[in-house]
């Protein structure tokens, strides 16, 4: 038999000419497979030296062997550095997700604790780039985080926490004074030097300067106490006791140079990395956060730590020091020093407290791939009892939906998608039903169905082995329809609601099979499909309040004359929302910029 290569078959890639054309200077270099999709992207010192052994070396790993095998071209970049190409490198991976680079999927930028620059500030949960005037502690590894310093400092220093809208118009304090969370600057409970007071005892505790604050806060309790002040004495003495609790708890290090830093340890297990990172500013411990990467098997403990280093702090903010337990490469430090604008120290051999860090860190690695690997081996036997249940073979990837509507206004569907043992949320949608006639259930599965597997055929979304259906056997039986006008063969399966939509007493139709089934309450498949099917519910539910609202304000505020983007934002801001502007007398109206006499009287008629 002849191996000649016919006309519809791709000639093999030879690297020859594109290696010798290759120069010896630092950059970054592009896989890519027949279609011209990016297979890998790496970075090099030396460009023909480094993309040559891909082509020379016999011990690559399974994963770039398999790699190799795909590449149909190279393309390369020329930088003035390593430092450079490693930027280049990291943009590069970033915008493209190459299939066979290691990723960390950690796409949320990481939270902050603000305290506003207003007249009276406000302290807030923050996610984004920081802006001017306003103060930003953190970033702090998780929202859970922030959250718990947030309420260790409403107990302290009761700074408010209301939006400015809300701030600007209340008339009485709200339920937070009520319960010593909030000292009432709103309404005027607080002095300005009282509460600016209050504040710069935050900012100090935030900044780690605890022990310079207690003093402070001491020195004003006795000042308090001799001046017979004795309510504002026991409030500064509650404020010292909850400050000396908390830095008990928290605080791990007085050492001034120590106080920013973070702490990463990479462990391998088997074929499974994970990365935990340590966040401590200000000499206190804000939390931790384990992050599993892609196409991490094969790869040493070090290139999963320097892999994780670039694409971390291409975004996050780069702290005095990094606490690390495996060495990385010379160009990599230079390059967090040059993201930082200042010495950065990578640690990879510390000593005393930063070695209980640093252990403390694999510790916490470990234990989150014992829990993954838990949670791998139950996903694993659920999805094996299905296949049991439905007498079908090798499910992996389920979708799932659901309609969601009140009295047929704003109907939303949902698609939600289990693959990997997972929850995809990244691959979630929404549909706004358009066609289907309002509180016809049926008719709007049929539309998503149909937009969904449409695209399907045209090649712009994945196959699933199961497809389920929140409802009963006319919702099923619309499915079956779909399937039979595009030609498909997925299993469906119906999820019909149980007596009362009491858990547990779900009827499973499945008509490939001609038969319904009733799970026991303890069943894992059951379980596995009650999981999907419930975050199918929520995302649609969610989707269909947002346009559900987002239609209301509209039709009440938009459709009167007169009233455009620009006044709505102004009325809505001014009164905190729609149900300010309903309560607005016509005077209150008219106080609002761009809203004349006239035009108030509009609205108001409009409202009532």
């Amino acid at each position: 038999m002849s191996d000649a290569v016919t006309p519809d078959t791709p000639a093999p890639f030879d690297p020859r000419e594109v290696l010798a054309s290759l120069p010896t200077l630092p950059g970054v270099y592009r896989m890519l497979d027949a279609a011209g999709k990016v297979l890998y992207v790496g970075k090099a010192i030396d460009l023909k030296r480094r993309v040559s052994s891909y082509f020379q070396k016999s011990d690559l790993s399974p994963r770039i062997q398999l790699m190799v095998r795909q590449i149909a071209a190279i393309e390369t970049t020329v930088t003035r550095s390593e430092a450079e190409a490693l930027l280049l490198e990291n943009n590069l991976i970033k915008a493209l997700a190459p299939k066979y680079n290691i990723l960390f999927r950690d796409d949320k930028s990481y939270p902050y604790l603000m305290v506003s620059g207003h007249e009276w500030p406000q302290m807030a949960y923050y996610r984004g780039e920081p802006r001017r005037p306003h103060q930003y502690f953190g970033p702090f590894p998780n929202s859970h985080a922030v959250r718990e310093s947030q309420q260790i400092l409403q107990k302290v220093f009761r700074l408010r926490t209301c939006e400015d809208s809300v701030f600007a118009n209340r008339s009485r304090p709200c339920l937070l004074f009520q319960i010593k969370r909030c000292s009432g600057p709103c309404t005027g409970e607080i002095s300005p030097e009282a509460y600016r007071a209050d504040v710069a005892g935050a900012v100090a505790f935030l900044d780690g300067r605890q022990h310079e604050l207690i003093d402070a806060l001491n020195q004003r309790m006795l000042e308090a106490a001799e001046a017979l002040e004795f309510e504002l004495a026991a409030q500064l003495r509650d404020q010292i006791q909850a400050l000396s609790r908390v830095q008990e708890k928290q605080f791990v290090s007085s050492n001034a140079s120590q106080r920013d830093c973070d702490v990463v340890a990479v462990v391998r297990e088997g074929d499974m990395a994970v990365v935990n990172l340590v966040m401590i500013r200000g000499g206190r411990h804000l939390g931790d956060k384990s992050l599993f990467p892609s196409n991490s098997s094969g790869e040493s403990a070090e290139e999963v730590l320097e892999a994780f280093l670039a694409q971390h702090y291409a975004l996050a903010p780069v702290p005095p020091a990094i606490i690390v337990n495996a060495p990385v490469a010379e160009s990599l430090a230079e390059w967090l020093t040059e993201r930082a604008g200042k010495k950065v120290a990578v640690v990879a051999n510390p000593i005393s407290e930063r070695r209980v860090w640093l252990e403390m860190a694999e510790k916490n690695a470990r234990l989150a791939i014992l829990q993954r690997m838990g949670s791998e081996s139950a996903q694993r036997q659920r999805l094996a009892l299905l296949c049991e249940v439905l007498e079908i073979e090798g499910v992996e990837r389920l979708e799932c939906f659901d309609i969601s509507h009140t009295q047929g206004e704003a109907t939303v569907a949902s698609c939600v998608v289990y693959d990997n043992g997972g929850m995809q949320s990244s691959e979630y949608r929404r549909y706004n039903i358009e066609t289907a006639k309002a509180g016809d259930d049926y008719a709007a599965m049929r539309e998503v169905l149909t937009r969904r597997y449409g695209k399907m055929i045209e090649g712009e979304a994945k196959r699933p082995d199961v497809v389920l259906i929140d409802g009963g056997k006319g919702q099923v039986r619309m499915a079956v329809e779909v399937w039979a006008e595009l030609g498909l063969d997925i299993p469906i399966v119906g999820v019909a609601k149980g007596e009362d939509r009491k858990p547990g007493l779900e009827t499973l139709v499945i008509p490939f099979r001609q038969k319904t089934l009733q799970l026991p309450h303890d069943h894992p498949a059951l379980h596995l499909i009650q999981t999907i099917r419930d975050e199918a519910h929520r995302f649609a539910i969610t989707g269909h309040r947002a346009r559900r609202a987002k239609a209301r304000t509209h039709s009440t505020l938009e459709d009167i004359p007169g009233v455009g983007g620009k006044r709505r934002q102004r009325l809505l801001a001014r009164f905190g929302g729609l149900r300010g502007v309903v309560a607005a007398s016509v005077d209150d109206l008219a106080q609002v910029e761009g809203i004349s006499k006239t035009l108030a009287r509009t609205i108001y008629d409009a409202l009532h």
